[in-house]
């Protein structure tokens, strides 16, 4: 028996894991397929929201912890286990004029680095570029990370003090009385004193079945990625919702579609042409590069963005921690470490009431 089962492996499930480890509890992990292979391993790795201020302080609370966390995060993770996440501080440029007031207002707020660029200053940051709008904005401190790297890294790093049990689908969450006692799987039951719910998309599933749920659904996006060389595109660029992002091998990264299509998966030839004319229009050299691949994933959607972080209501030992829809990787460190102070009864980073169950979205 367990001190503590978290259920679900994507990064966020792996960050609870971990945090929740490394503070000396006895944690069990359990996952339906592999960890880090469903929205963790398929999202583009940008340690931002994209557009941060469309988004509630909520959000920007936690991206901001997660921010300044990263860079000793990824250092950590390379040193434990010799798999390098890739962090690179790529800077992000943002072709949408009309945002600029919404922006500025919001930087100035919040104490975030964001400059204008006219057409020579873009000339010479991105010549790839096609579309030289006379004003863009352009966000130097902002980074990525490989994502399906990461989540290798933080399974490795957690493999020698947590027990993992993958592909091992829970059906059932126990409740005793008013307090939770683990969970049944499809080969048994799991007992833990405390059980936390990452299970992403499928979260309100889960949790319908003993009561409230929150509210989470999957929204598909769909990736294709140009296998193309270092230094034809530098920065991560932003246009009208879609976004370009190079690796530091050369590799490019274009996404993302937004599909209410339930839990389909599939991936179709319609969201790749999409994404084809909008690498190529943004960098006209991607028509002579090769398409190495192209893959979905299910984001776990909530409303305003916000994620579920806390305790289940009347049941004492249930946590959730799930709903983080496009910014699970910019979010990741700091809800992890929320929901860990909360379940181990330490001082939480920032305030938890915006996360609860029952608050206003």
């Amino acid at each position: 028996m367990s001190d503590i089962l978290v259920i679900g492996g994507g990064v966020i499930g792996l960050m609870t894991a971990r945090e929740l480890a490394v503070a000396g509890a006895k944690v069990t992990l359990v996952e339906m397929s592999e960890t880090g292979r469903e929205s963790s391993w398929a999202g583009g790795g940008i340690i931002s929201p994209l557009y941060p201020w469309r988004y509630a302080d909520a959000v920007t609370a936690l991206a901001g912890w997660s921010q300044r966390e990263y860079p000793q995060l990824c250092a950590q993770l390379a040193e434990e286990t010799g798999v390098d996440s890739e962090l690179l501080r790529s800077g992000l440029l943002i072709l949408d004029a009309e945002e600029e007031a919404a922006a500025r207002a919001w930087a100035a707020t919040h104490q975030a680095v964001i400059e204008v660029l006219d057409v020579v200053a873009l000339e010479a940051s991105e010549p790839g570029l096609a579309p030289r709008p006379e004003r863009v904005l352009w966000m130097p401190e902002i980074a990525q990370v490989r994502n399906p790297r990461l989540t290798k890294a933080l399974r490795r790093a957690i493999a020698p003090r947590v027990t993992i049990r993958e592909h091992e689908e829970v059906v059932e969450l126990l409740v005793e009385g008013d307090r939770a006692s683990g969970a049944r799987s499809r080969k048994g039951e799991i007992r833990a004193d405390q059980v936390v719910v990452c299970t992403g998309a499928w979260t309100g599933k889960l949790l319908e079945q003993i009561g409230a749920a929150p509210a989470i659904h999957p929204v598909r996006g769909q990736m294709i990625l140009f296998y193309g060389k270092p230094g034809e595109v530098r920065h991560i660029v932003l246009s009208h919702d879609h976004y370009v992002i190079p690796r530091k091998d050369g590799r490019i990264l274009i996404g993302s579609t937004l599909e209410e299509v339930g839990f389909t998966k599939a991936t179709t030839a319609e969201a790749k042409e999409e994404l084809y004319r909008s690498a190529v229009e943004l960098f006209p050299l991607l028509k002579h590069t090769p398409i190495e691949d192209h893959w979905s994933g299910l984001r776990p959607a909530a409303p305003s963005g916000v994620p579920y972080i806390g305790g289940y209501p009347g049941i004492d030992g249930l946590y959730f921690n799930a709903g983080h829809y496009r910014n699970g990787l910019v979010t990741g460190p700091a809800s992890a470490r929320l929901i860990a102070d909360l379940m181990l009864g330490r001082d939480p980073i920032t305030d938890p009431t915006p996360y609860a169950l029952g608050a206003p979205r």
